[in-house]
Formats: C-alpha cells, sequence, structure tokens
C-alpha cells in the first residue's frame, strides 16, 4: 500500500505506464504505416490553391455530407473507376502542428462521394454554379447555397471569372456573378480530387455485390439491358438537364440537336467517349470525356444513346452494343 500512499511515485510510474502505452500502440504503427504506404506513381500533390481550397472545404463542413471513399460495392461504381486503397490518401499531411491529419473520408453521403470529382465534373463554370446555388444545375438538391462566396458586379472586370445565373437565382439583384479568390480555390481542391491510376500489374479490387437481373430474363429481354435513363441521370442530367435542355449559356441543349439526331451515331459517340470543344466559341466550356471517365460499357453507351435519341421530341435512330463496341476502336483517341 505505500506505492499508492506515495503521490509522486504513483504519477511517475503512471505517466511512464501511458507514455510506454502510447509509444507501442500509436506511434510506432503509425511510423510503421507511414514507412509502408507511399503515394501512387502518377499521383500529384495538392497546388497551393487546392490547399488552401481544402481548409475553405473544411471550414464549410462539407465532410459533413460528402464523403471521399470508394467502397467495394457495387453501387459505388458511379464515384469512382475502382474501390479507393490505402495508398489514395498517402500524400495527406497535417494541417498544421496543432491540427491533426484531415483525410475528410466522412461517413455520411447526403451528397454524393467525391472522391474522383475532379474526373466526374472537371468544368470549372459547373463547380462555381453549383456552389453558388445547386438548384441551378440540380433541381432536387437539398445542398446548401454559398452565394458569400460569390460577388455581383455591374460589369466583370480583367481577369474576373463569372458565371450564367438564370434571373430566378438572382433574387432581383442585377449585373454579373463573380467568383472570389476563396471560391476558385475551393473548386481548385474538387479539381484535384481525381483517382490516380494503379500501377501495371497490381490487382484491381473488384466491385463486389452486382445488381442482378431479374430471374428469368432472356437474352433478349429489355428488362436485361441497362437502364437509358437512370445512367443519364447519373453521368449526364447535371449538366444537360431532366428536360434535356441544359441551362442557357452554360451547357448546351440536346433537345433537337443535330448530332444527337444524325443517324450516324459516330459524332455522338465520339463525344461521349473523347469529350468535345466545338462549342468553345460559342461561349459552352468544353464537355469531358463521360463515357471514358467512368469506364462505361458499350452496352451503357447505348442505353445513353439511344435515352437521348427518343427523348424530348428526338427522333434520332437507335443503336445497340456491338456497334458502339466496334465505333470504339476507330473513334477512342
Amino acid at each position: 500500500m505505500e506505492f499508492f500512499d506515495n503521490h509522486k511515485q504513483l504519477f511517475r510510474t503512471s505517466f511512464l505506464f501511458f507514455g510506454t502505452l502510447t509509444l507501442f500502440v500509436a506511434i510506432l504503427p503509425a511510423l510503421t504505416n507511414q514507412r509502408n504506404n507511399s503515394p501512387l506513381p502518377g499521383s500529384e500533390p495538392l497546388s497551393a490553391d487546392a490547399r488552401q481550397g481544402k481548409l475553405i472545404f473544411i471550414a464549410n463542413g462539407c465532410v459533413g455530407c460528402h464523403t471521399q471513399q470508394v467502397r467495394n460495392i457495387d453501387m459505388d461504381k458511379s464515384f469512382g473507376s475502382r474501390p479507393s486503397v490505402s495508398a489514395d490518401y498517402a500524400r495527406i499531411h497535417r494541417t498544421s502542428f496543432w491540427q491533426n491529419t484531415a483525410t475528410l473520408m466522412g461517413s455520411e453521403r447526403t451528397g454524393p462521394d467525391l472522391t474522383n470529382i475532379g474526373n466526374r465534373q472537371p468544368l470549372e463554370s459547373w463547380q462555381l454554379t453549383h456552389l453558388f446555388n445547386p438548384r441551378i444545375v440540380v433541381k432536387e438538391s437539398i445542398m446548401p447555397a454559398y452565394p458569400w462566396l460569390f460577388e455581383i458586379k455591374d460589369s466583370a472586370e480583367k481577369g474576373d471569372i463569372t458565371i450564367s445565373v438564370p434571373d430566378l437565382f438572382l433574387n432581383a439583384q442585377t449585373g454579373v456573378v463573380v467568383a472570389t479568390k476563396e471560391a476558385r480555390q475551393l473548386v481548385a481542391y474538387l479539381q484535384s480530387l481525381k483517382q490516380t491510376n494503379l500501377p501495371d500489374g497490381r490487382p484491381i479490387p473488384a466491385f463486389l455485390y452486382p445488381i442482378k437481373a431479374a430471374a428469368g430474363a432472356g437474352k433478349n429481354d429489355k428488362s436485361n439491358q441497362p437502364d437509358g435513363g437512370a445512367l443519364y441521370a447519373t453521368y449526364c442530367q447535371s449538366c444537360h438537364q431532366p428536360n434535356g435542355e441544359g441551362l442557357k449559356g452554360a451547357f448546351p441543349s440536346l433537345k433537337g440537336s443535330a448530332i444527337v439526331n444524325d443517324p450516324n451515331p459516330e459524332t455522338h459517340l465520339s463525344i461521349i467517349i473523347n469529350g468535345y470543344e466545338g462549342r468553345v466559341k460559342e461561349g459552352y466550356p468544353p464537355m469531358p470525356p463521360v463515357g471514358t471517365t467512368n469506364n462505361l460499357s458499350a452496352a451503357e453507351i447505348s442505353a445513353i444513346m439511344n435515352y437521348e435519341r427518343t427523348s424530348w421530341g428526338n427522333a434520332g435512330k437507335t443503336t445497340d452494343a456491338a456497334t458502339i463496341e466496334h465505333l470504339t476502336t476507330t473513334i477512342k483517341k
């Protein structure tokens, strides 16, 4: 009992015990993990603007609704080309001496996962418009708007980045909407979020639990084919809108489009696979290669094309997966 009566000896022993425990349970395993997990070849460190944008992301509590982890289940396929691995987070360091590492992996998906958002939505104009008011591009969005990251000026000045905002979302204000430095830094961080390809020869983790076709569905049964409407909603709708009319001054309309209605599907397919810059002079941003970025199969691409060719009054000739697979070999850059 003398040991417990001597408070100096008691506190010294307790401190030594917890210090040793911390060393073997926390510090040494962390150093081992740091040695064993290096960044993937091809991954890039955050730029200065992206680092500041990450702090803005944290300050606005974005991690409360958005994850940055693609799980190894089939329903996560739309968020990345593969499930996340530990090396994806190897470049993440402490925020500061006093602040712990901010991985921002999250645990809630009130909004979509952002692991690969830099590839899925690379356009600065879309990201800025979405930040000003998400309902401009996604009518059903419950994400809060961030208008304090923008200024409304009578006219744009040299170097200003402006966005096209419908009058409905300007609350009777007039002028041009200009992104602040903070908005552009936040978007720089979002654009930096891209999955890096695994090194050649390394096995790619599989997506598990695929959604199975209904029992009894035959080879020619349409129920066994990808849902073009659902795929359009996942990969195309945020820009071209549910009605296919796009957003005036920002994203072109597919309704009545000569390309969509062209009997020859090559140009339509090329845009989906390679992207498109043909309307930049008209004020429209380049379209990213949605099909390539999201590793869409020939069947999925044909389903999207057929949906676009038969919706909103369009009367384009439909195609099939075999045709798309054949054309892809000559069209893909």
